[in-house]
């Protein structure tokens, strides 16, 4: 609460230099025979009731002993001091006193003092300061210090430059996010600070809302403040709440501290502490909080978290969570107990650490239930958590290594996907047959070029209840992948690029199988066979593609000009059969039934093993872009605007000239664009020249041929989006001469992010803003599927649709109301329906969430300070999602 207050010897420590900037100005000691000055004629000048009377500094000096003559002393003065007063500056030289009248203002390096009265008494080595009386007879003009970004407020201030002693009264001084008032402030010369009648809060009011007082109090800088009983006042009111003794860390590192709980009772679990715990400040680049929860039915948890930071080289978290939930009394029905824990990780590397290297790692491990045992939107509705630790690094510029571990855990499944390690080597893309040194244009055969990259990976794929079984690792799965393209691009006829690829793919194998038909138990053998196999293949590749524009202008009407970009590409593809006996990569057995079994060696390997059959296919594709320009008086330039109406229209499909039947592929139709620059439509359908029989295979036989149509619709999806914000700004008429400041909205995320319900977040945060009257967020998403069932003869459509809203609205300046929500059609009920309200308290705020419906039906109250200093003044009352009733 008190921590970090340095002001008071700051104060007096300042009134010390300030006490010798004037005695060294204003020439008038001249009792002392080692304090001596030269005074300036110029500033012999005082004003006293409007007569001016200027005095010899001849006579003055006689009367003082030149300063050249004594024995030079260190003066304290490292700076230009700049001081003045509205209404007059005076010396009097027989009492050795001068005043400061009205606004004095003294100011010296980062310090500064200002008063409407100053009085510097060299006879008592002592400057005093005060505020004057109004003809109302108000005090004004109070003396106010400041140093760097600190102030504090003070009605006298009297200070011995020689004892360094110092009495303040009535200060008030910030420091951080809190304010401290002091009756009676004693400085010591070894720069301790007793206060007496002080208190501390956080409001910034002259008479706060709230206080905790104290009688007395000592100040150690850069140590400690120690006071005796200390108590919350509301309003002048005193509360229950005190403590015998005040112990508050009062220095600029982390200081190590007690984490106070919050309390309350649960209907299925008892009262309860939670968060209660301890805070470990081990060092400036690292901290440690180690917080638990208790409940009177044995319900638990430990909770660490900690963050570490080194500048220029990393920062980070880690934070573990074991929780033990106990819902019900033992014996009974309701009675249930739930154990689960969480562990996250992350590691992030400064970019300026290490150039050519890299390290991250970004570990969450979770046990099944962990999301559903804690209240949190982010995590509730997510059944996969995802983990990855990489280094990476890079020999030269054209060498690139990564090395990395990845995990996936599916929470419903309990299936977990390990990859440990994963290894990747690549290239940089270089041309071999380019000259060093280029003459003229470049060849041909100067443009082929050619890369390589490796791939080594080992997964495991098991259950979170036999991971860590011997069986798993001798189920691993690991292999080596090698790839190296070679490519050419050549302009034909200006217009036309022609592009030629070689493909080599080698896969390396440490284990392989073979399978045999045992006649006499009736089952098929697979046997593993240990040892290295490689698996190759190639394939040759050849595309022509061009760029046609087309355009047609307007000179009359709305629309100015359409422009319709069309981009055709055909493309040959070859890949010889890898099946043939000459490669290897088949084997047969005899079956039951004698007859021959062709299969792979490579089964059921991390890569897989080379395609079966002979493989030729043309294939051709066309995208279109369709945009026109219209009149717009926005644009003061061209005075137009464009409009993209097709972003991309693509037709593609496929002839296979090596197959014996079924040459052509499906024809594939797909489309996006943007209307309003808020709705999102993307579209895809494909569309069959085959029948199909009863049971849905298709036959070689041509749609014309049977229904007297080119094509068969197989299937289509629709999905539309929309993201839109209001706000009252976007009402407001904008002009035409005044460029908008106004930031521009993110673009909104496609569809499937809308859907995510992971995506929503709380709409009251810590910091609500009451600058924004009202501000409404609505996505909503759409996607319909249509399938062809050949044996209903038939289409099955599939609907899926989800409203996403959220928003706030201030009631009043003080009142804000925010409200979330996700409603699913399809089940025809909210997932998500949260309101939330809040209360502006000045220095206190007021917090009330409430879920009326759903899993997480509950609400929560909140009370408390706002300065992060007191968070723990605050009071809690709520009803949990786990309590089944309310």
């Amino acid at each position: 609460m008190l921590s970090k207050n340095k002001s008071y010897s700051i104060i007096l420590r300042i009134v010390f230099f300030i006490s010798f900037i004037l005695g060294i100005l204003l020439t008038v000691s001249a009792q002392q025979e080692n304090n001596k000055f030269a005074i300036d004629s110029t500033l012999l000048l005082k004003k006293t009731d409007s007569i001016f009377v200027k005095v010899d500094s001849l006579k003055l000096k006689s009367s003082l002993r030149d300063s050249t003559k004594t024995t030079k002393k260190s003066n304290p003065i490292k700076d230009r001091v700049i001081y003045k007063s509205t209404d007059s500056l005076r010396f009097n030289v027989k009492e050795k006193k001068v005043y400061l009248f009205n606004s004095a203002d003294i100011s010296y390096q980062k310090i500064n003092l200002k008063a409407d009265f100053v009085d510097m008494d060299f006879n008592k080595n002592q400057v005093f300061a005060k505020g004057v009386a109004d003809t109302a007879g108000n005090i004004i003009g109070s003396p106010v210090f400041k140093e760097s970004d600190k102030s504090f407020n003070t009605k006298e201030l009297n200070y011995n430059f020689t004892t360094k002693k110092g009495l303040i009264k009535e200060v008030i001084t910030k420091e951080n996010e809190g304010y401290v008032h002091g009756e009676l402030v004693k400085k010591m010369p070894d720069d301790i600070t007793y206060i007496k009648n002080g208190k501390f809060t956080t409001c910034d009011l002259e008479h706060p809302h709230f206080d905790i007082r104290f009688g007395r109090a000592k100040a150690i800088p850069d140590k400690e403040i120690v006071t005796g009983p200390a108590f919350l006042y509301i309003e002048d009111i005193p509360t229950p709440l005190f403590v015998p003794v005040g112990f508050f860390p009062n220095s600029k590192k982390q200081t190590s501290g007690i984490l106070f709980p919050a309390y309350g009772e649960s209907p299925n679990r008892g009262f309860y502490f939670e968060n209660g715990g301890y805070y470990f400040a081990i060092s400036d680049k690292m901290d440690l909080a180690l917080r638990g929860d208790i409940y009177t039915r044995g319900s638990w948890a430990i909770k660490a978290l900690s963050n570490y930071n080194k500048r220029y080289c990393y920062n980070g978290n880690f934070s573990f969570n074991y929780i033990v939930d106990i819902l019900g009394d033992k014996g009974t029905s309701t009675y249930s107990k739930n154990t689960n824990y969480s562990f996250i990780w992350n590691y992030n590397q400064d970019a300026k650490a290490r150039p050519n290297s890299r390290f991250s790692a970004s570990v969450n491990v979770v046990s099944s239930k962990f999301n559903q045992s804690v209240r949190d939107l982010n995590n509730l509705f997510t059944n996969t958590t995802n983990s990855s630790i990489s280094y990476s690094t890079n020999f030269g510029d054209d060498v690139f290594l990564t090395a990395s571990t990845t995990e996936s855990y599916n929470t419903n499944t309990h299936v977990i996907d390990l990859d440990l390690p994963n290894v990747s080597l690549n290239t940089n893309t270089y041309y071999p047959l380019r000259k060093k040194v280029q003459v003229g244009g470049l060849k041909w055969y100067e443009n082929i070029s050619i890369n390589y990259a490796m791939n080594l990976q080992n997964t495991i794929n098991s259950t979170d209840s036999s991971i860590f079984k011997k069986s798993t690792f001798d189920n691993m799965q690991n292999g080596i992948k090698h790839s190296i393209p070679i490519s050419s691009n050549i302009k034909l006829f200006k217009y036309f690029t022609l592009t030629n690829s070689v493909g080599y793919l080698e896969r390396w194998y440490y284990k392989t199988i073979r399978k045999n038909w045992d006649a006499k138990d009736s089952i098929l053998k697979i046997d593993t066979l240990n040892g290295f196999a490689a698996a190759r293949e190639f394939s040759y590749r050849a595309a022509v593609n061009t760029t046609v524009y087309g355009m047609v202008q307007f000179k009359k009407g709305f629309i100015r000009a359409i422009r319709h970009v069309v981009q055709p590409s055909v493309a040959f593809t070859y890949r010889p059969d890898f099946a043939a006996p000459f490669w290897g990569n088949m084997r047969t057995y005899t079956d039951a039934t004698g007859k021959l079994q062709r299969y792979s060696i490579y089964e059921n390997t991390l890569f897989g093993g080379p395609p079966v059959g002979k493989s030729g296919s043309l294939s051709f594709s066309l995208s279109n872009n369709l945009e026109m320009k219209v009149n717009s008086k926005k644009d003061t330039v061209t005075g137009m605007k464009k409009i993209v109406l097709i972003e991309n229209l693509s037709f593609s499909t496929a002839y296979d000239i090596a197959a014996d039947s079924l040459k052509w592929a499906p024809l594939s139709v797909s489309g996006r664009t943007t209307l309003f620059k808020q709705l999102y439509i993307t579209y895809g359908s494909t569309w069959d020249p085959y029948t199909k029989t009863f049971n849905g295979s298709r036959v070689n036989q041509y749609e014309w041929d049977v229904n007297r149509r080119m094509y068969r619709l197989d299937n289509t999806n629709w999905n539309l989006s929309m993201n839109l914000a209001l706000n009252p700004s976007m009402f407001k008429k904008k002009s035409s001469t005044t460029q908008s400041t106004t930031t521009p909205s993110a673009v909104p995320p496609p569809p499937a992010q809308i859907r995510n319900i992971s995506n929503i977040n709380q709409i009251l945060e810590d910091n609500v803003d009451f600058n924004v009257n009202w501000s409404a967020n609505f996505a909503y998403s759409f996607s319909y599927s249509s399938t062809y069932n050949a044996i209903s003869k038939v289409y099955v459509k599939t609907p899926m649709q989800n409203l996403i809203g959220s928003g706030s609205f201030n009631l009043t300046s003080k009142w804000k109301i925010g409200y979330s929500m996700i409603y699913d059609f399809n089940q025809k009920q909210f997932v998500v329906n949260s309101i939330d309200i809040y209360r502006d308290l000045h220095c206190w705020e007021m917090r009330f969430n409430w879920m009326p419906m759903g899993y997480l039906k509950s609400w929560t109250f909140t009370i408390n300070v706002k300065a992060s200093v007191l968070k723990d003044l605050k009071w809690d009352k709520k009803k949990d999602f786990r309590d089944s009733t309310y």
